[in-house]
């Protein structure tokens, strides 16, 4: 029995020896083959991502926020650069302007953008960028923003206009004059709509301003003739919840579009302010596209204030996209408080705190 249990306890021992030296030798050579791997990669640490090429295009430009029942779809057209020199103001501000530019090269960056309302039985769209008309081809992507969101050009039922410049209304037609929203009826001051399209104030205007008149009697040009042009004097009701805000000085008939729904408002506020940054902080410096600086200012000052106490939402088509936020007391001036992305936009989602 003794012998017996020896020899078996040998018969057993040998092969768990022997698989012992192969684990062993098994185990070197997977580490020789690690270390060989990860020399080859410190060697050439770009050899696998190369393989994947860089892609420069971003997400789709929309964004949607719910103010009450409406649904309002920020849509980019595009970026751009705001010059210091189309800034006016003391010359102790402008001084500090272009001081803060050496530090921060990107203080001036602006978008472009239009908006689309969705009330449940409308669809409208308050300014429809630039399309080909201006910007030298960094503009001109609202279609394919509103697209991108789920909706058509076909769809739209209304387009508000701020104003005439053609950086906001460009997008209504093609240079070959077709209408963009061929279903839409355009509505517009009629003081802007005057200004802009009178041949006789055209052939006055300085050198520089003619293209704007240009442009804006072109793109205007297979609306009229469509019967889809459409002005207004007042405040009379073009959508209901809607009210028409006059923001004089940027232009003649320079409008604001203001919605409510369940206690909550949102103003479309057009070009109030063209560089966020500057203009919040000093908001009696003007731009050089204000027709009436002394308007336009006074306009600002008396403005900001009230959005910011009323806690309104903004829509400020050359704010840094989505463009949609509000304004809050910052010392002398004012800062902007941006909508923070989020996925979830239905009644339950919390709303932004003061």
């Amino acid at each position: 029995m003794g012998m017996t249990t020896i020899n078996r306890g040998r018969a057993m021992s040998s092969p768990v020896a022997g698989n012992g030296n192969v684990l062993q030798r098994n185990s070197m050579r997977f580490a020789v083959a690690l270390l060989a791997a990860l020399a080859s990669f410190v060697a050439c640490p770009n050899a696998t991502l190369a393989a994947a090429p860089q892609h420069h295009d971003q997400a789709p430009g929309f964004y949607r926020q719910k103010v009450g029942d409406l649904e309002v779809t920020a849509l980019f057209d595009g970026h751009g650069v705001f010059d210091p020199h189309w800034l006016n103001g003391t010359k102790a501000t402008m001084d500090s302007v272009v001081e803060a530019l050496h530090e921060d090269p990107r203080l001036l960056d602006v978008s472009d953008e239009g908006f689309l309302v969705n009330t449940g039985k409308q669809l409208i769209l308050v300014d429809a960028g630039a399309g080909t008309w201006w910007g030298g081809g960094a503009l001109g992507r609202l279609a394919a923003s509103l697209r991108s969101a789920g909706y058509t050009p076909e769809q739209v039922d209304i387009v508000l206009v701020t104003h005439l410049h053609s950086d906001h209304v460009g997008g209504l037609t093609t240079q070959d004059g077709k209408r963009v929203f061929p279903n839409a009826d355009v509505y517009v001051a009629k003081a802007e709509s005057d200004f802009w399209l009178s041949p006789e104030i055209a052939a006055k205007a300085p050198k520089d301003a003619q293209p704007f008149f240009q442009s804006a009697q072109a793109i205007a040009a297979p609306y009229i003739k469509a019967g889809k042009w459409h002005t207004f004097t007042g405040s009379e009701p073009i959508v209901d919840g809607m009210q028409i805000v006059q923001l004089l000085g940027h232009t003649p008939g320079h409008t604001g579009y203001e919605f409510s729904s369940k206690g909550q408002r949102i103003l479309f506020w057009g070009d109030i302010v063209h560089a966020q940054r500057v203009q919040l902080q000093h908001p009696e410096v003007t731009a050089i596209f204000d027709i009436d600086q002394t308007a336009a200012a006074a306009t600002r000052l008396q403005l900001l204030p009230k959005l910011a106490r009323e806690d309104v939402w903004v829509a400020g088509p050359h704010m840094p996209f989505p463009a949609l936020g509000r304004l809050r007391k910052d010392g002398s001036g004012y800062s902007w408080v941006p909508v923070v992305f989020t996925d979830r936009w239905d009644e339950n989602a919390p709303s932004p705190q003061k």
